[in-house]
């Protein structure tokens, strides 16, 4: 089984033109579009071909969270494929008659079909027989089938992952068949096709990633700074970037959106919200609590408590792995050094939802109650602490792209985290080294400083001070790096700085 690396291009670029024409002017108009994801309809492209050369099918399953563009980028596909397809799209909550039979209906009315009088009316056949109906009508020529919401199929339906493996395997892997499999649930998607699953080794699986800060920037016209303001408002969502008008930093653009309680920028976090999580039970406080800015675990006991008691460590435990490690809604960072280390912290891993829970969702309500001004105020308060805190994983990747791509004066370096004591006293904001989470050796430590005045010879004194104290730090031999907004303050070259970054350089990390 091929494994597709995670891919993260400019997705679809649509604006809802009525909206932008009472907010912004035509100038600042973005084009409706399908912008990017080369690199992923290429790489459906290829086995498209391959099928073609062949005649034997090809499976993918692509994963990815909402709002990333599955749906768009595989109907982009299948628009520019040149190929009869069927595209069926499940409906959450659907019995399996009901699954059955919409999906029926979207095969006799496709282009597939050879002969439309051989699909039944009747869904109550069960999927095996849905899916033997798929089989005997397919053209003799290439196709593409899609079948999106796939882990809402396997929620209805006990029998449908055995009855698409078997359909696979006796009837659909030796024809010209290419099956895209789309779902937003990771978890799921992953079980789907996991060792012990019926598909397990049938489809090659592609990782749909959000828009990258480079990606951002040229998709909407901004220069580095802008780029990254709007990647954190945006997390790099398709579903936010269409609304967002071609050139407007970002401030300026959750300054217009306020006036909209039904804005893109508050509707896809709620919507992600609640369908991830229905009801207010213990697993939704503990993302709030961390939304909120709680960060270890005796915090996040304490915010997600009840009754005045903290949640216990063998409620909370098992919550923070979950939401970690299956939903992948949180983040986990560990400190790094040569010593392994504690505590470990988390974070909302999409910048988009942590503002939501740090200041939108409270916008959002001055905005429902017409106080456009009140809603804005609540998100400027909030923005440049928020801001420091959510570019720290972002510079850390990008200084970890730089690494590997043997673009930093370090070439044994491969990892760059952070590194605090139990104390946060001090907490160092770049730590770069050969592995994580425990390294045999530190190549840099450095400091993030993501606000309107440079980095200066204070900030210098901060850094030499905390670093002596993170182990494996070597003063003389290990390098020192400043990230900074706005430069560095005057004399503050290479002389006494390893490694300087600004926004140009953090963006340029993914540049191609």
């Amino acid at each position: 089984m091929d494994t597709v690396p995670q891919a993260s291009g400019v997705d679809e670029i649509y604006v809802e033109s009525f909206y932008i024409d009472l907010v912004y002017p035509a100038a600042v108009r973005m084009p409706t579009l399908f912008v990017g994801r080369s690199a992923e309809l290429n790489l459906l492209r290829k086995r498209l071909d391959r099928i073609t050369a062949t005649g034997s099918a090809a499976a993918v399953a692509i994963r990815g969270r909402r709002q990333v563009g599955k749906s768009r980028l595989v109907q982009e596909f299948c628009d520019r494929a040149g190929v009869p397809y069927l595209f069926f799209t499940a409906t959450k909550g659907a019995s399996p008659v009901e699954a059955v039979s919409s999906f029926l209906t979207e095969l006799r009315e496709s282009a597939l079909p050879v002969e439309r009088e051989l699909v039944p009316d009747d869904g109550s056949i069960g999927w095996p027989d849905a899916l033997r109906v798929l089989a005997a009508v397919l053209p003799a020529e290439p196709c593409v089938i899609v079948m999106d919401e796939l882990p809402w199929l396997a929620e209805q339906d006990a029998v449908f992952d055995g009855a698409l493996q078997t359909a696979w395997d006796r009837l659909l892997s030796r024809r010209p068949v290419l099956l895209l499999l789309l779902g937003s649930d990771l978890h799921m998607m992953e079980r789907l096709t996991a060792y012990d699953r019926p598909f397990y080794g049938r489809a090659d699986n592609l990782v749909l990633g959000p828009l990258n800060p480079a990606e951002t920037g040229d998709a909407l016209g901004l220069g580095p700074a802008d780029a990254i303001d709007a990647h954190l408002v945006s997390g790099g969502l398709p579903g936010i970037i269409r609304a967002w008008p071609h050139g407007t930093p970002a401030l300026d653009f959750i300054q217009a959106e306020c006036a909209d309680p039904a804005s893109p920028l508050f509707g896809i976090p709620e919507t992600s919200l609640m369908a991830e999580f229905p009801a207010p039970d213990q697993s939704r406080r503990v993302l709030e609590a961390v939304g909120s800015g709680d960060r270890t675990h005796a915090n996040i006991a304490a915010t997600a408590g009840s009754q005045g008691r903290p949640l216990p460590s063998g409620v909370l435990s098992p919550l923070l792995r979950r939401l970690a490690e299956e939903k992948r809604i949180l983040a986990t960072d560990n400190p790094l050094s040569v010593k392994p280390g504690k505590p470990a912290l988390y974070r909302v891993a999409d910048s988009n939802l942590r503002l939501y829970l740090a200041a939108l969702r409270a916008a959002q309500e001055q905005s429902r109650r017409g106080r456009p001004e009140a809603a804005f105020r609540t998100v400027q308060r909030r923005w440049t602490t928020w801001r420091g805190r959510a570019v720290e994983p972002l510079v850390r990747e990008a200084l970890e792209l730089a690494a590997l791509a043997g673009e930093l004066p370090w070439p044994e370096a491969e990892a760059v985290g952070g590194w605090w004591n139990r104390q946060f006293s001090p907490e160092i904001d770049i730590i770069g080294a050969d592995r994580s989470p425990v390294a045999r050796q530190l190549f840099f430590a450095g400091s993030i400083k993501w606000l309107g005045t440079p980095f200066d010879r204070r900030d210098l004194a901060e850094l030499h001070q905390g670093a002596a104290q993170v182990p494996g730090f070597a003063p003389g031999s290990t390098g020192l790096v400043a990230v900074s907004l706005s430069g560095t303050e005057d004399g503050l070259g290479p002389t006494v700085l390893d490694l300087t970054w600004g926004p140009r350089e953090v963006v340029a990390a993914w540049a191609p």
